[in-house]
């Protein structure tokens, strides 16, 4: 009988041991849990968001990334895929920002090389081979620029997709006399009529709003412009150019309108001086979008309006009467419509040299009629003080 008690005291011992721990393994294993969690936060809650429609949160995250969509009037610069996978450019770029009157960047997800350009996931992409990782760790970089409270737009390419009409050659325009259309620099475009192409785009884009961006940015939302016109055949049956892209701005704006992030358009700097059913024979009108999308970003580079324009031999020389002309003639379009209109500006020497004194005309012109902001476009990513507001 003393011997069963002693074995039954001997016994609850161990028990009390193993709960003990247990207690401690599942502390120390919830604790790393809780540690990770609290790493991933942002992560994880921004994919969630992006795959689902917002909710009423008080969260700090989404105040910060509301705060963020709430930032007017942007001032953004134009960066490549290569850019923005050089930690000493970003360290330039943060840097240039944080001392001006900038507050964003325009990142390459998607160029006119139809290449996807960072790690995705986006079965189609993967399965062609689309992808081609320059920028590197897209959601590492976005935090840092959201630490310098710079806004993060996503720049994505649409129509112009030679790799992906090469791989989909269903997919693509065709030359009447057979085989793809090419354009003078031998370019072959996706057709924008084309639903499956829209779809593939949006995948892209939804991948870009769980990483961070806080806008994406689309280019090339059009029908092509330059190459053997005549050679090129259409297949959007009775429908004009215009009424296809009217339906690809509605596609985005219901299927985007959800998620966290803005919408923006790049279209041709003569949209703002067009009226009627004039598209340029390119499909782009200021009607179709302006209650579509958050931005309208006309591309307003002096030098790449005709000599003769406003009777000027060169226009890249009077940097302000171009940009003046074209926002009297289609700022008025935007009054109580959901687009903001914020034009690109050229920072480039191209017909003149763009100095401070051309780029701050530019803007100073540009900001008389809006207050959506602008972004300047520099291929190269060169950027400096010249023509910019320094901040105290």
């Amino acid at each position: 009988m003393i011997n069963k008690e002693i074995f039954t005291k001997k016994l609850s011992a161990w028990y009390i041991i193993f709960f003990l721990v247990g207690a401690v393994l599942f502390g120390v294993i919830l604790n790393a849990v809780r540690a990770i969690n609290m790493a991933e936060h942002d992560a994880f809650a921004l994919v969630e968001i992006s795959q689902n429609p917002i909710d009423e949160t008080n969260s700090e995250f989404l105040r910060e990334k509301n705060a963020r969509l709430r930032m007017n009037p942007i001032k953004g610069v134009y960066l490549t895929a290569y850019s923005a996978g050089s930690e000493k450019k970003m360290a330039e770029i943060i840097d240039l920002i944080d001392r001006t009157e900038l507050n964003a960047v325009v990142i390459d997800i998607k160029d006119y090389t139809g290449k996807v350009l960072y790690d995705s996931e986006v079965e189609l992409a993967n399965e062609l081979g689309l992808e081609n990782n320059i920028t590197g760790d897209l959601k590492e970089l976005i935090v840092s620029l959201h630490e310098h409270n710079i806004y993060a737009i996503a720049r994505q390419t649409v129509f112009q997709d030679p790799i992906l009409a090469r791989k989909k050659p269903e997919w693509a325009l065709k030359n009447i006399n057979g085989g793809l259309w090419y354009d003078y620099k031998g370019l072959a475009w996706v057709d924008p009529s084309i639903r499956e192409v829209w779809d593939y785009n949006l995948a892209i884009t939804k991948e870009a709003i769980a990483m961070g961006f806080d806008e994406i940015n689309f280019d090339y939302v059009r029908f092509p412009s330059d190459g053997p016109m005549s050679a090129l055949k259409y297949n959007n049956g009775d429908l004009e150019k215009y009424e296809v892209m009217g339906q690809f701005y509605e596609y985005l704006d219901e299927e985007l309108d959800k998620y966290p992030v803005k919408i923006s358009l790049d279209l041709f700097g003569f949209v703002m001086e067009k009226t009627g059913e004039d598209d340029m024979n390119i499909g782009q009108r200021l009607e179709d979008a302006l209650d579509e999308v958050n931005a309208i970003c006309p591309m307003m580079y002096p030098s790449h309006y005709p000599s003769g324009h406003l009777g000027l031999a060169n226009p890249a020389d009077y940097p302000g009467l171009v940009i003046e002309n074209g926002m009297k003639k289609g700022a008025h379009l935007f009054e109580n419509r959901k687009a903001v209109l914020r034009p690109w500006l050229q920072a480039f020497n191209l017909g003149a040299v763009y100095d401070a004194v051309k780029i701050r005309e530019q803007i100073d012109m540009t900001e008389k009629y809006t207050d959506g902001g602008w972004m300047l476009w520099n291929a190269a990513n060169r950027y400096t003080e010249a023509g910019l507001k320094v901040v105290e």
